[in-house]
């Protein structure tokens, strides 16, 4: 590999964690609280009585151990090989089986035994035991058995029921590995039910398009890798998936090569919490969407996804080693134009338009609320949209923040009213449960749908206020020749009622009144966008409001700064209409 890696810190959630020096396993680095070591089960994770349970697991997933790794392969220097032996060992003593919070949750652990795989192949590990008896001794007496202790839990302590989502994915990819990989006992047996299961929910958590069904955009690359691993190591081992699982994978890499931009930018819907199934590089990580369609470009031999991946990236050449980058090098180049894909069964409309350079980027969302009964990463945010433009974002979904600690701002990030839509009577569009919990969940409704050559129209309602005795109906009409977005919101209702109407806005974007209900957005970087709203409203700028909470973004978990919102609310009884328009400058 190419270039040094850092080995002293480690960054989680904008904290610095220093790793060349004794890490206390139960510390959360967020708040500085302590989690106790005693029964796993016991422990308390959902308040933030110990602290915030995040901070502690971002560390005990050791995603760090593979800087090290690659620096000791980098330089071959002994330190860093010590310095990976020490820290394992140090975790397996402070850490006895289902004693403390880091066997509480099984996702985690299986998250660990990816990141020993990592760690297994960048060191080369069994060619290594050949030739170093101090490593041999290590993995033989301490890390070995560690591994298989994972594979245990992982067996024994599967997500169930209305739990069975991204975490029931992470479970079967780990116990796979730890299955195919490794020569265990119980390997038999657990690569036949870990690959059962991989085979089932590659299918049940994707629509036939290949959209992951959780309605969060982040987790897309998450669980993605998971079903990736999964495949690369049964392709090796004797374990192969099936055709369909195979086909399906294609779908998820076509989708993500339409959800992403011309900057390679991802834009947000739902939760982030920052996980990623590898981490091995400062910065790697940000781009693992493009090193997904590096990895499709490679395992499928498609140049249109090679036309936004860029680079083969260090992931790939890890999992691929220099014959599967010369295999990639050689694929035909293209140019990634752009395109729009519209997903109507779904609810995910892609329009995009542009040339020499120019991108209009609007993404509709009529998509239910989230996958299974919880809905657990949804957000409440049916008929919203975001807008990049040229690759940069303006309108834009304003993140996640947190899950369990502070209840107000995850009601918030995850409520109608951080969404760029319509919330009634203060009220969401789904019950709020519980920070990963939804209840009467909306259903969304395709009205009507139009692509011809001059416009693409897409209408939609959902019924989460029927309950008020609302209905809200939004049509986008974006007409292609003007470059130009006209959303019309249908209000239907009996009664009074209050209505709020947010457009949010990135945060390095400036909003400049002008007459009437006219805005001017810049970006430093970019083009001005006129906003128009209808005349009828009465908006206010409000930037970084703690009460009520608005005008805020989260860039990363457990991180937020303020943004601007123009925010309108009006109090009106029965049906009427509002039009607005959106038009970028500078064509």
């Amino acid at each position: 590999f190419t270039a040094p890696f850092e080995t002293k810190e480690y960054h989680i959630f904008g904290r610095h964690l220093r790793i060349d020096q004794p890490i206390d396993w139960h510390l959360d680095v967020v708040s500085g609280g302590r989690f106790p070591l005693g029964y796993s089960y016991s422990i308390d994770t959902r308040t933030e009585q110990h602290g915030i349970v995040k901070g502690t697991w971002e560390v005990n997933r050791l995603q760090f151990l593979t800087h090290i790794c690659l620096q000791y392969r980098y330089s071959g220097e002994q330190q860093y090989l010590q310095q990976f032996m020490d820290i394992v060992r140090s975790w397996k003593e402070a850490n006895p089986y289902l004693q403390g919070v880091n066997w509480y949750s099984n996702i985690e652990v299986n998250l660990r035994i990816i990141t020993w795989f990592l760690c297994w192949e960048i060191l080369d590990a069994t060619e290594r035991c050949q030739t170093d008896q101090a490593f041999k001794k290590f993995t033989d007496e301490l890390w070995l058995p560690l591994i298989y202790l994972h594979g245990q839990h992982a067996d024994k302590h599967p997500s169930k029921f209305s739990s069975s989502n991204n975490h029931l994915i992470a479970e079967a990819s780990g116990l796979f590995i730890a299955g195919a990989y490794w020569n265990f006992p119980k390997s038999g047996k657990w690569v036949r039910k870990a690959q059962r299961i991989l085979e089932r929910e590659i299918q049940l958590q994707h629509s036939p398009n290949g959209i992951n069904r959780e309605e969060a955009s982040e987790y897309i690359q998450f669980i993605t890798d998971f079903f990736l691993i999964a495949y690369i190591v049964g392709q090796r081992t004797g374990h192969p998936f099936s055709d369909a699982y195979r086909q399906m994978m294609q779908k998820i890499f076509d989708y993500i090569y339409h959800l992403m931009g011309q900057s390679g930018r991802v834009p947000y819907y739902g939760d982030d919490d920052d996980g990623h199934t590898f981490v091995l590089a400062h910065g790697e990580a940000e781009n693992n969407f493009r090193s997904l369609l590096a990895t499709g470009a490679f395992l499928f031999q498609d140049p249109k996804l090679k036309a936004k991946a860029g680079a083969f990236g260090l992931k790939n050449e890890i999992l691929f080693g220099p014959e599967g980058k010369a295999a990639y090098d050689n694929l035909p180049e293209q140019e990634a134009r752009p395109e729009s894909r519209l997903y109507p069964e779904e609810g995910h409309f892609l329009i995009k338009n542009g040339r020499q350079g120019r991108e209009t980027y609007l993404h509709i969302d009529t998509a239910p609320l989230g996958y299974l009964s919880i809905a657990a990463h949804g957000h409440a945010d049916a008929l919203s949209f975001f807008l990049d433009i040229d690759g940069l974002p303006y309108i834009a979904d304003v993140g996640t923040y947190t899950y369990h600690s502070e209840p107000e701002w995850r009601a918030y990030f995850k409520g109608t009213l951080a969404h760029n839509t319509i919330r009634v009577d203060e009220q969401d569009q789904a019950a709020n449960a519980g920070p990963c919990l939804w209840v009467d969940h909306y259903q969304p409704v395709l009205a009507a749908f139009d692509d011809d050559e001059e416009k693409t129209v897409v209408k939609g309602s959902h019924s989460g206020y029927a309950r008020l005795g609302v209905t809200h109906t939004r049509e986008y009409e974006y007409r292609k020749g003007d470059d130009i977005i006209i959303i019309r919101d249908y209000l239907e209702a009996d009664g009074r009622h209050v209505y709020e109407i947010p457009f949010h806005l990135h945060p390095e974007i400036r909003a400049e009144r002008g007459p009437g209900n006219t805005f001017t957005l810049s970006h430093p970087q970019g083009r001005t966008v006129k906003l128009r709203l209808d005349d009828s409203l009465q908006p206010q700028l409000i930037r970084g409001s703690e009460s009520p909470i608005l005008g805020w973004h989260s860039p990363s978990f457990l991180q937020k700064e303020p943004t601007t919102a123009i925010y309108s609310r009006l109090e009106k009884e029965g049906s009427f209409q509002l039009t607005t328009i959106i038009e970028p400058q500078n064509k």
